[in-house]
Order: structure tokens, then sequence, then C-alpha cells
């Protein structure tokens, strides 16, 4: 059985990392982030702290527990915030990579990379693996850095490009578009969305077998992994609605234009996933699907 070392356990897919290894037992698992353990179950993995900004503690931390493959998770994401702080983005999506990539190839280690549909520039989609790149903001760029680095590399790599990625867990740091719509229905507020973005959101679930199949096939060379269904933000929106019976009178819709936001989205993202079906056995959820998993884990938690 496979050892998985795994950074940011403590965020979103972190976490359905850690649950899907204990429900299935497919691989050993070594769970890794900043900070505390924030997963509620403690036991049948290891945990350690390890900051990937500290690259003498993630080289001790990955020679102490000799994995096969290392999941990379963590990650800046807020696309605004890797905008106004182009030097800390840079430090945790690009020198953090460096530092994998080299302890990797140094233990033949395979490092399986998530990526985000944020490397295009949203003319032309939905995209495939082989399409040109051509970010429109930093974040997408600091994505484009560390894909580059990856491919240059000596490492048994893999790249795992995603969207727009949502789920619940117990302790979450972030929220995601699903329930940030979802909470602010019910409160009865306005929310405004825009209507020229188009997308085809994951489901954390979803990611997290992709990362652990890409692991189990010994995967090479970049994969797309998303939901199978396109939509613009507001209709995502409006589906959600539609699943909690909400009042859909408070959802503004809006353009990208007006919201005036630091850093520029895609306008239409969204990938083509053949390649993941055919090499991987990837087979997602359909976002009704992942809205009826995320209704019952809510009432699970309760």
């Amino acid at each position: 059985m496979k050892t998985i070392l795994t950074t940011g356990s403590n965020g979103l897919l972190g976490q359905k990392l850690t649950e899907k290894v204990l429900a299935e037992g497919r691989v050993k698992l070594v769970a890794t982030s900043k900070g505390l353990n924030r997963y509620p179950v403690k036991e049948g993995y290891e945990y350690a702290e390890m900051d990937i900004l500290d690259a003498e503690q993630v080289k001790n931390v990955v020679r102490k527990y000799r994995p096969d493959a290392v999941i990379h998770t963590a990650a800046m994401t807020n696309v605004d915030t890797c905008e106004a702080n182009k030097a800390l983005c840079h430090q945790l999506n690009v020198d953090a990579v460096h530092t994998l990539i080299s302890i990797c190839e140094e233990n033949n280690i395979q490092l399986i990379h998530l990526s985000t549909d944020f490397v295009f520039d949203g003319a032309d989609g939905p995209y495939q693996e082989n399409d040109p790149v051509n970010p429109v903001s930093y974040y997408g760029e600091s994505k484009v850095l560390a894909e580059t680095l990856i491919k240059d590399s000596k490492a048994n790599w893999s790249i795992l490009r995603t969207i727009l990625v949502y789920g619940i867990t117990n302790d979450m740091s972030r929220s995601n578009i699903v329930l940030w719509a979802k909470g602010a229905l019910e409160k009865a507020s306005p929310v405004n969305v825009v209507n020229d973005q188009w997308r085809m959101p994951t489901l954390a679930e979803d990611l997290a077998e992709a990362c652990l199949l890409a692991v189990e096939k010994n995967a090479g060379g970049v994969y797309h992994i998303s939901g199978k269904d396109y939509m613009s933000i507001a209709d995502l929106v409006r589906k959600v609605a539609d699943y909690w019976g909400l009042d859909k009178t408070f959802i503004n819709e809006i353009s990208s234009a007006s919201l005036n936001q630091t850093a520029k989205r895609p306008i239409k993202t969204g990938f083509v996933l053949d390649k993941a079906i055919k090499d991987l056995g990837y087979n997602p959820h359909s976002f009704e699907e992942g809205l009826k998993i995320l209704d019952e884990q809510m009432k699970g938690q309760f």
C-alpha cells in the first residue's frame, strides 16, 4: 500500500482527502498543515505540522515519513489577495513548489500538484489540457509559473487543474460559493452575482478521488478535473436556491465589470474531461448530485 503525504490538510480538499483515506483505506496517509490538526478524527493516520514556506522543515518531514507521493493542495487561492500581495503569492504558490520539486526529485517521490482554470484567459473555454495558457491575474500567473517549474523538472509529476471547488467540512477556514449563496439567501439577504462568467463547479469529494486515482495509476502529465455541468455563476446560485427552496428574488444579476475587483477573472473557462475519464477513470457527480451530498452532510452535523 502506498503512503501519501498531503500538504494543506486543514483546507477543504485536504480534509476531504483525509476523510476518503479513513473511509476507504486505499493508501496510508501523512497529513500536514501549518499549525494544529483541525480534522476531528485524530486516529488512523499520521499528522505533522509543516509550513510549506520553511524549506528545512519540509525536507525534514518528507525525509521522516518517506512517502511514495506528495499531494500538494496548499496554496494562496484568494485571487484579489494574490493581486494585492504578489510577493507572498509568489512565495506560497511558486517558491514552495520549487522546494517540493527538489525533494521529490531527490527521493523519487511522485508529485501531484493542484492547479486551476485561472491559467487560461477565458476567451475560448471549455479547455483541453494542451490548450495554451494565458492568465489574466497574478494568481493565474503564479500557478503557470509553478506548472512550468514542474514540467521542466525531473520529478515524476502530474498536475490536476480544477475549477471552483465546493463542499463542507466541520472546521473550514474559508467558505465557497455554494455555502455563501445558501447562507445569504437563507437570511433573505440580497446577493450580487455575475451573469457573464461561466464555470464547471467541482465537488471537493470528486477532486479528492481524482488525486487518489492519480497516485494509484502513477499518472503523469496534466489532467483537467471538474464537475460535468457548465453554467454561469448566476445559474449556479439559482440552482442552489432551487435545491434548498430559497427565494430567488434576492438574486441580483450584475456584470463582472461592475464589481471593480482588484484582479481580473477569466470569462468562460470550463474543461474538456475526456482525458481524465479515459486515463484515470474519473467520474464526477452532477451539480445536483453534489448539492444532495452537501445537504446530507449538513444534516449529519446537527
